[in-house]
């Protein structure tokens, strides 16, 4: 933090020497520049979609694992497995299934178009590339939110959802008077996990796109890297990863905020 205030390179690296005030220079020329306030954009919009669909999906898996289908136990022990891949590899095995010469991704949209659709580039197509790098963070990030959800499911008791059913509560409104109550601290902590691990991706963004095409996924991550390590201006970077630590916790604070009022009310 104390180098965002700094004239801070690679020279005061290699000669030992401490980085100089700058008055708030590195500030100044991120409010200047497009990249910043366009890395906060593509940031939050790649949070909040991924954290929404995220915590959706999580919910109705885990309320299919909560039921006695078949196979549900063999799912329940193979569903970590995207969890407990290390994220560079889900980001390498997403980029060969979005491969727009091969990818299988392309293949499933040629046939169910009908060959109308035959240069498919998720990754190379701006407007959808950040779509992409989403997709591999949900496939990674749901089964975890699942488990959680799913044990929260299992902690609801039983004889106040068989009393709500004999009251005449349907499947719905038992659903939501008592079984999402219970699972309201569940999903504090579960959301609040998604939020932090999503504002914080970069291995994901960095593997699969490098922030491209045309910075289309350049977030505050990527471009906090790029200040430090490819302009070699550290003073920059730190600056930028200041600002981003400030927004993730604002954001979380915010959060836990409106959920505690809603538990008061």
């Amino acid at each position: 933090m104390i180098k965002s205030f700094q004239d801070y390179g690679v020279r005061n690296i290699i000669s030992g020497k401490p980085g100089v005030w700058n008055n708030f220079a590195n500030y100044l020329y991120l409010a200047k520049t497009d990249a910043f306030s366009m890395a906060s954009i593509h940031t939050f919009s790649f949070v909040l979609g991924v954290v929404v669909l995220q915590f959706l999906l999580s919910l109705l898996l885990s309320l299919i694992l909560n039921t006695e289908i078949k196979g549900a136990r063999l799912l329940r022990s193979i569903m970590m497995t995207p969890w407990v891949v290390p994220t560079v590899i889900s980001a390498l095995i997403w980029m060969w299934l979005f491969q727009p010469q091969y990818g299988f991704v392309k293949y499933l949209v040629n046939l169910v178009s009908l060959g109308k659709v035959q240069d498919f580039a998720m990754l190379n197509n701006p407007r959808t590339a950040l779509a992409g790098v989403g997709i591999a963070a949900l496939w990674k990030q749901i089964p975890l939110m699942s488990l959680l959800l799913l044990a929260g499911l299992q902690n609801v008791p039983q004889e106040i959802n068989e009393a709500a059913m004999i009251d005449g509560a349907g499947k719905f409104r038992r659903f939501l008077s008592v079984t999402l109550p219970y699972l309201s601290p569940v999903i504090k902590v579960s959301i609040s996990m998604a939020i932090i691990e999503n504002f914080k991706q970069f291995p994901l963004f960095w593997t699969m796109t490098g922030g491209g095409p045309n910075n289309a996924t350049t977030t505050l991550a990527v471009l906090s890297y790029r200040e430090a390590f490819v302009s070699m201006n550290l003073g920059s970077g730190a600056a930028v990863t200041t600002l981003w630590m400030l927004m993730m916790i604002l954001v979380v604070f915010f959060y836990n905020r409106v959920f505690r009022v809603q538990d008061l009310g």
